[in-house]
């Protein structure tokens, strides 16, 4: 199947915005989606390395702020 990659890929990482948490120095968000979109997200360096037995994986600054953008593009305002 065919599909636009790109918007897959943001909104991949709005929807990891929902769980995403952190200590103020590290933000995690759960990995629960396809390994070829975190692979990807992991690409443009938006987050940390998604192979490992971690149940979740380091979102990088700049994934974490574009996270928040994306969300609220596609989703409306984050709460």
């Amino acid at each position: 199947m065919e599909y636009d990659r790109e918007k897959v890929d943001e909104v991949a990482l709005a929807l990891l915005y929902l769980t995403m948490h952190g200590d103020g120095r590290v933000t995690r968000a759960w990995k629960g989606l396809d390994r070829d979109v975190l692979n990807r997200l992991y690409e443009k360096g938006w987050m940390g390395i998604p192979k490992s037995k971690a149940k979740s994986a380091v979102v990088t600054e700049e994934g974490r702020s574009l996270a928040q953008q994306f969300f609220e593009k596609h989703f409306g305002p984050a709460v």
